[in-house]
């Protein structure tokens, strides 16, 4: 990873200072470890569930000659004593576990905000932390009456009611900022929430839901002409490493997006050129619109005998039509994606190929 932007910021620590990363064997996680070591920042703490897989984040410890320093501590958020130890002597959080493919409501929220709240009360009670890093998501995006029409930025309101989206993800990450913010406005937790679009890359594989839906052996191409929100995960970390670290940035919200995005047609055309061919069907705008509508009417109709898994609210923040922009994180960080689209898209058709599993 080449990182020259960030020399020209100030760093809220020093390099000696220790970092708490949580999920630091995950898929984004065990990318901003690596991070951290490129910039400087040896004296890691690294949280993994005693159930990771740690092979990726031993590969990026043995790729550093100065990871010595690097703690890898097992724990589990859900007990306050073992957040409790985890931030011992942490000056900046990195909090970077989530559940991830929960289908119910209670677990997505057991997982997401259950834990983050642990740890924020491990943070009040150690008192010296100079920035908690929450990784938040374009899914709390509602989309719907969006002040700057087709430009979706940091200023877009979140979903005000995301139960109504009838996604445990969206509801677990929009509870999970709410508490975050409460948390920094009541109690002075300073804090940074990182929103990126779709991450992809080698451990992610496969084809994300704003491209389309398959289903009955036929894939639905909702997503069309419309811009795909991805950032590459090596990108994603570096600005999520940045943007946990730099001078001044304390209270904001950074989208994170990578540079020449293309389109949900040309996504789908490159995954079926390099991948595998399938067929598909595109659905037009509107009639994708309707579709999720009467849906949704009928899920109301039937009492919820058929999850409203696909509404209006969803349509918004899927498959409307919207563009993204990253200006904000570059001005404010430094970032700059080092790894082009083009490059990224090459690598993440090749772990598809391969059928490498998802991390």
């Amino acid at each position: 990873m080449a990182m020259c932007a960030a020399v020209a910021k100030e760093m809220i620590i020093e390099p000696g200072d220790r970092i708490l990363v949580t999920g630091a064997a995950g898929f984004i996680g065990r990318r901003v470890v690596n991070a951290l070591l490129d910039l400087g920042f040896s004296n890691l703490r690294c949280l993994t569930r005693p159930s990771s897989k740690m092979d990726g984040l031993k590969e990026v410890l043995r790729s550093h000659p100065h990871s010595a320093q690097v703690e890898v501590m097992a724990g589990n958020l859900l007990a306050p004593q073992d957040c409790a130890a985890a931030m011992e002597d942490i000056a900046v959080v990195f909090h970077l576990a989530a559940g991830r493919g929960e289908k119910s409501f209670p677990d997505a929220f057991l997982n997401s905000v259950v834990t983050t709240r642990n740890l924020l009360d491990a943070c009040v009670a150690q008192g010296n932390v100079r920035r908690f890093v929450n990784m938040s998501s374009f899914a709390v995006y509602q989309n719907q009456n969006n002040p700057k029409g087709r430009l979706l930025d940091e200023s877009a309101p979140a979903e005000e009611h995301p139960e109504l989206r009838a996604n445990s993800y969206c509801f677990a990450k929009t509870e999970q900022d709410k508490l975050v913010i409460e948390y920094g406005r009541r109690l002075g937790i300073r804090y940074v929430l990182i929103r990126p679009g779709w991450v992809y890359g080698p451990g992610n594989p496969g084809v994300h839901g704003r491209v389309g839906i398959g289903t009955f052996g036929v894939f639905l191409h909702m997503g069309g002409g419309n811009t795909m929100p991805l950032t590459y995960v090596d990108n994603c970390a570096e600005a999520t490493a940045l943007a946990g670290l730099v001078e001044g940035v304390d209270g904001e919200i950074f989208n994170v997006v990578d540079d020449d995005l293309p389109s949900s047609r040309e996504f789908l055309r490159l995954y079926k050129r390099n991948v595998k061919p399938f067929r598909s069907i595109y659905v037009p705008h509107a009639v994708a619109y309707m579709l999720c509508s009467l849906w949704e009417r009928y899920s109301k109709w039937s009492m919820g005998q058929l999850p409203a898994a696909y509404n209006r609210r969803a349509w918004h923040a899927q498959w409307k039509k919207t563009r993204y922009s990253n200006a904000k994180l570059k001005s404010r960080t430094g970032w700059r994606p080092t790894i082009p689209t083009s490059e990224g898209l090459r690598r993440h058709f090749e772990s598809c190929l391969a059928g490498e599993p998802r991390a």
